[in-house]
This record gives structure tokens, sequence and C-alpha cells, in this order.
């Protein structure tokens, strides 16, 4: 698949699409996606409408329209054109050929740039805009018409209420206004479900053509202005403001939104501009990635590093990073165990404050993850499998159907599948094994750490035969197998989330006795609940690796018939089936559909080499990749083993899952399309911890270090302990550079060689 069939290069940062297909329009939507944590506004052109797939997805809008799916909303378009000149319609509409478009993109400040040419004229619109980062509730945009040449042009420009939703009509009740003396727009609606106000505003302000004549348009859902415009010097120009409120942000959003629009059109485009590339830059100052002798490769590095930017609320600790960001409503704007595994490590390492927000997202939702454990029978903190603001669980138990017979397929993501809470368990230790910020622990996670250990503690069986403690009845990392027993990677994670609250358990009964009396009061934890965490952490039942150094998935998995994909691929009736439960053509069979056995070794680093390379070997020809969270964890371990061309193939496989449209955007009759978030973040995950080889425990920071041939080198900052570093990885060397700013020196492996960088030091070693 060659790069070029979709998109072009402009530099490191940028890329151009020559040329529109019908087929990509769900892609650049997602891809071309401007966004900054609160708003994302799709990849689409002011003349498209909910069939090209326009929405912009707001924040903490979560709303219920359909009686199943609870999701984000989308806001009204507030970027709404519609251009006659002459009275011909010009724009570039899918199935009409009247234009030809080039698309930019800048994954540096997220700025969306459209260059459309009339077939039958020398008319052309040129438009640019971006989600501010200095205001996050403003889109700016700048619209011109060059080339004219006629002096009659009609615009029709508003707030569109008609939107793409994917599951229902979330708003209601609209009303607009005109305000001719602030020339203001605004649209208000309410949510169905929760009645949120929501506001949607626009400002406009003319640079170029003579407004000649004026009328208001108010239709049942939007409000328009149809504008008769005198074009100057052929060229009609303006620019205008899209500020979007909501009642969850404040009292009275009508008020703020139209006061915001009234300071962005004084401050105007180009000032508004700066102010938001100034926050991008202070962010890529920390985040980002330089990649030498492979252009290609480190532009999709920074398309990744984008997109896991502007998928995450770093503004709240209240809201989830989605899994598909705010791409569009596709997982419901919600959080999956991809937040703490995949999204969150990149900030845990450079902007370490949203790290810690997105932990103390999991603490407000602790009552929606005991609500969900009390509901299932259990104790304790079990986490929602699609967690939103509450932290209720929001995924359906018929999240897919088969679509050979049109039944409901009972999927069990949200009662079985319950690593997610020591996989936030496991989160929180990382997190304070890099910053040391033990009072977060004390205020925080280990409210969070107890009650997931208390869930724990509920859940495991004693198996009285074999006198261990065991768990039946999983769902792991490989979605395709459900109802299996003793998943490795789950009751690894188990272990290990029992022994973290153990040791913050004791940690503060010797430092913080006070507060941990004030807590066991507080969530009513009793000494005998503790004694029994030990005696499980003790007792689980581990897989070991068997005579040939493998770790059996679950249970039974080795007695499956072993085949591979590409078998299955040929046994299906219909290419969009489910491949997993309860009757998929993997469930019966060891093709799994992700890492699993290699996720555990991407998390723990406890096995041998031996073992390492023995299940990778054995799981790697048996896995579909059918998510995108699979790839760049194979690349890790790969890149441990020292197979540095296979761990490359992995990144390319990862790193353009969505640049190049690699998913399926619908699975078992479901829309899952968007951007990955997890992939993304995966991504800086692949590169530190799998060719930079870095990993922190107890004992401190250390590298293996290995570089794919394809590059001459990789460079990166780390936050660790508060202290920066930059590290430099070429084909023969590592450098390590301590920040001037540092206020201790900082101890590090590279090799298993000990080595220390004191404040403004620079450490180069070769390897």
């Amino acid at each position: 698949m060659d790069y070029q069939d979709f998109f072009k290069i402009k530099d490191d940062w940028n890329i151009k699409i020559e040329e529109l297909k019908d087929e990509q329009l769900v892609h650049y939507g997602s891809n071309l996606l401007c966004g900054n944590g609160y708003l994302g506004y799709r990849g689409t052109l002011e003349e498209w409408g909910k069939d090209e797939y326009q929405a912009c997805v707001i924040t903490d809008t979560y709303d219920m329209a359909d009686g199943k799916w609870r999701e984000l909303s989308n806001s009204p378009n507030a970027l709404f054109t519609e251009v006659k000149i002459g009275g011909e319609k010009l724009g570039d509409y899918p199935d009409e050929d009247l234009m030809t478009t080039e698309l930019d993109f800048d994954y540096k400040y997220g700025v969306f740039k459209r260059n459309s040419r009339a077939k039958n004229s020398t008319a052309e619109i040129v438009s640019e805009r971006f989600a501010s980062y200095d205001n996050l509730h403003l889109i700016a945009n700048k619209y011109q018409l060059n080339n004219l040449e006629e002096n009659k042009v009609e615009i029709r420009l508003g707030i569109k209420g008609d939107i793409w939703d994917l599951n229902g009509s979330h708003l209601e009740n609209f009303s607009g206004e005109y305000d001719s003396e602030k020339n203001i727009l605004y649209l208000k609606a309410n949510t169905v479900e929760k009645n949120i106000d929501l506001i949607t505003a626009l400002s406009f302000d003319f640079k170029k053509g003579d407004i000649e004549s004026l009328k208001v348009e108010n239709e049942e859902k939007s409000i328009y202005l149809l504008l008769k415009i005198k074009p100057e010097n052929k060229v009609v120009k303006f620019e205008r403001n899209m500020l979007v409120y909501s009642s969850n942000d404040l009292k009275n959003p009508l008020e703020k939104a139209v006061e915001a629009a009234v300071e962005a059109t004084a401050e105007g485009y180009q000032q508004l501009k700066q102010e938001h590339q100034h926050v991008w830059d202070k962010k890529w100052e920390l985040m980002d990635i330089k990649i030498a002798g492979n252009q290609l490769d480190q532009l999709a590095v920074h398309f990744n590093l984008y997109h896991n930017v502007i998928a995450t609320p770093a503004h709240s600790e209240y809201l989830p990073i989605g899994a598909r960001g705010l791409s569009c409503q596709a997982y419901q704007g919600a959080a999956f165990w991809d937040q703490e595994i995949f999204n969150l490590p990149m900030f845990l390492f450079t902007e370490t404050k949203t790290a810690k927000n997105i932990l103390k997202y999991r603490y407000h939702t602790l009552d929606g993850a005991r609500k969900k454990a009390k509901d299932l029978g259990y104790d304790g903190a079990f986490y929602a499998w699609i967690s939103g603001k509450s932290g209720q669980e929001l995924c359906p138990s018929f999240f897919f159907k088969d679509v050979i017979s049109g039944r409901k397929i009972r999927n069990h993501f949200n009662d079985w599948q319950i690593h997610v809470s020591p996989d936030i368990s496991y989160t929180i230790w990382k997190y304070y094994i890099a910053t040391d910020d033990l009072d977060f622990v004390v205020d925080y996670g280990s409210e969070i750490l107890f009650e997931v250990a208390r869930f724990l503690h509920s859940r495991v069986h004693y198996n009285q035969y074999k006198d261990q403690y065991e768990i039946i009845r999983l769902l792991g990392p490989d979605e395709y197998h459900e109802n299996v027993d003793n998943n490795a990677f789950t009751n690894y994670q188990t272990r290990y989330a029992l022994k973290k609250a153990l040791y913050f358990y004791y940690k503060m009964e010797n430092e913080y006795p006070e507060k941990l009396k004030a807590l066991k009061e507080k969530i009513d934890l009793q000494e005998k609940e503790v004694t029994a965490w030990q005696e499980i952490a003790e007792r689980i039942y581990l897989p070991e690796p068997d005579e040939n150094m493998l770790i059996e998935q679950f249970d039974g998995y080795f007695d499956l018939e072993d085949t591979t994909a590409e078998v299955l691929e040929e046994r299906l009736i219909d290419k969009q089936e489910y491949w997993g439960w309860p009757n998929g053509v993997a469930v019966f069979t060891q093709v799994i559909k992700q890492a699993d056995v290699i996720q555990l070794f991407t998390m723990h680093d406890i096995f041998s080499e031996e073992v390492l390379a023995a299940n990778y070997d054995y799981y790697e020809p048996r896995t579909q990749h059918g998510s995108s969270l699979s790839p760049s964890q194979y690349a890790i371990v790969a890149a441990r083993l020292g197979r540095a061309e296979e761990a490359y193939d992995y990144f390319e496989a990862s790193a353009f899952i969505d640049l190049m449209s690699t998913n399926k955007a619908v699975s078992g009759g479901t829309f899952i399309g968007g951007v990955h978030t997890a992939a993304a973040g995966g991504i800086w995950q692949l590169i530190v911890n799998g060719f930079a080889g870095m990993n922190i425990n107890r004992k401190g920071l250390s590298f293996m270090p290995i570089l794919p041939e394809e590059w001459d080198s990789v460079e990166f900052k780390l936050n660790y302990k508060a202290n920066k570093l930059k590290i430099k990885l070429s084909s023969d060397s590592f450098t390590v550079q301590a920040s001037a700013s540092n206020k201790t020196s900082v101890e590090f492996k590279v090799e298993d060689k000990h080595y220390k960088a004191a404040a403004g030091e620079e450490v180069n070693i070769k390897i």
C-alpha cells in the first residue's frame, strides 16, 4: 500500500491531499480533525453536511437519544456556508463535478486548509481554520472567494442544526437569534435526556467585499444569514468565529458565548492564531519526537502525537479520553482501559499534570465503579468497560449484531472484562514511581487501590482441590475469546494490583496513620480484608511457562483448533461478520484478536528473554491484529528481543492505521470509525519503550536501545521525577542530556551499565 494513494508529504508536520475521494470522506473527517480536548471539528468542507459526516463533537455532553447508546453530542455547525456566483452554486459537493479541491493539514498547530477551484470558471474558495488551544470553546476561520468574474455574489452562512449523529438526534428545542448590533448569530438547543443547554454562536467580519443586503432565515433547527455581496477587486474575504458553550461549562452559556464571540472578532484571526500557536509551541517543547532520516515516519509520528494530545481533555480532571477522542461519536466519547495503558504514558513523562488529571478522573468516578460492582454482586470498585463522566457503565450488553441473521449478539465486555480495574491500579503505581508524588497516592490513589483490591477479593474463586485462587468466566485483552478461565494477563494484573494496595496500606500505616484511619472509616475497610488481599496475592494461580517456555493465554487455549487468521477469512459468509463470542469464526480456534500474553510482557518485565522469544514466536502468527492496540505492543516486545526490523514493521502497521485508513469503519454492524487514539498513544510507547527500551521500576530508570536501519536517529524528552532529560539514539550511540534546571542528578542504566547525569551534563554512551 502506497501512502501517496492517500496523501502527499509537504514537510515533517504537513500533509496534502491533492484530490478528494468519496470513499475516503469518513477518514478525511477524522484524520484532518481540528481539536483541543474540549471539541473536535471534523475535516470537512464548509458546504458539507451530515451526508458527508460533518460534525463537531463536544465533550461533557453525554446524552442518550435512542434508548441504547449514551454518547457525546455534536454541536450545530456554525461554519456552514453556501455560495452562489451569478445564481450558480459554487462548492465541491460529492457527485457534482463543480470543483477540484486540495486539502492541507498542519499537525504542529492543527490547522486545516482547503483550496477549491471551479471547473467552469476562474473562481476559487480558500479557507483555513483551527480549534483554539488558547480558548477551548473557539474555532476560528478565515474564508475567501478569489477570481470572481461576476459581481452578483450570494453567501448563505449561519448555524446549521441538522447534523450527523450516530445514534439518534441529541438536540431539541432549537431557538436562533441574530444580534445585528453585535453582528452575532446564536442557536440555542438542549440535549434530549439530560436537558443540557448547548449554545453555538457565530461572529463574522468582512475584510473584502461590501454587504449590499442581509436577510435572516430561521428554520426549525437552524439560523442563517442570506448575504448579497459586492466583491472588491474580484475578491470576497471574511473572518468568523464559532463559539460553543454548554450549561455543564458554566451557568449562563449564552451570555459567555456572545461575549467570547465579540472578543474573538475584535482580536482578529491572525492574533487568535498566534495565541493558539504559542500554546502548541509549549506542548511540543515537551512532547515532540524527532526522527532523522525518514520524513514519512516523522510525519506519521507527528500525526499520532497530535491526535493523542487533542483527544485528551487536559483542562479537566472530571472527563475521560474517548477511544475515538472527539473525532466522532463512535465508542461514545468514553474511556476504556486504553486511557491508562495507551494514552496516559506519554503525558506521564512529558505533561505530568495531565497524567494526574487522567487518574483523578478515575477517583471522581469511583462511585460509578462501586455501583457497577454492587449491581453485579461484588464489592469494591469494578470500573466501567466504557466510562463516561459519571463512571457508570455505558457499554451495552448487545454491542454487535449477527450480520447474517440480523440478531443481536450478547457480548460480555461489561461484566467479564474485569482487567480494567487492576489496569488502573497498575497505572497508579507507574505514576508514583515516575513522579515520587506520594501525596497524590495518599489523597486519591489509595482509595482507588483499596476499592479495586476489594473488588478483586470478591471476584476470585478459591479452588480447594488445588489450594489456589483462580479467576473464572473472564474476557482478557483478546476480545474474541469470552467466558474463559484464568486469563494469564488478568491473573498477573490481579496479583500486581493486590500487592500495590498492600504496599500503600502499610506505607500509610507507617507514615500517614491518621489519613489511613480516616480512609478506613470512610470506606469501612476492615483488617480482615487486608489479610485476605495478602493471602490471595500469595496464592493466586499464575500461568507459568511450560516445557516449551510458553504461557497459556487461558485454561484450555492450547486445546483449541490451531489455525491462522487467513484461514478464518475464507470461512466468513459475510465480510462484516464479528469474529468473536459466541459463534464467530475465531471462538473455537487459537486465532486471537490482539496482543494478550504479549500485552503482559510489555507491562511486566519479569520474564526471561527466552520466554519472551518463545511466546512472541508462538502468538505472533496467531494474532489477527483486529484491534489497533495490538501492533505497538508486538513492536515493543520485538525491540526488546533485538529484532529491530520486525519492530519497525509493526511500527508501520501501527503508525499508519489512520493515516492510510487500514482499519475497518464498521464491525458486526456497528460503526467504529474515527481516530484510534490508543494507537496514537501507543506510538509514543513504541518509540520510547520499544526502540529506546525505556523501563522504570523501583530500581530506577533503564534503557535497552535499538534503532531500526530506516532511521538515522530518534530524539525525545522525558520528565522523570521532576527532572528533565533529552534522549538521543543513533545507530552507535545513546545520549542523555540533563537539563540545567534539574534539582538533582539522575541515575539510569543503559544495557545494564550504571550512569549518572548531573544538572546540565550530557552523557554519551557507545552502543
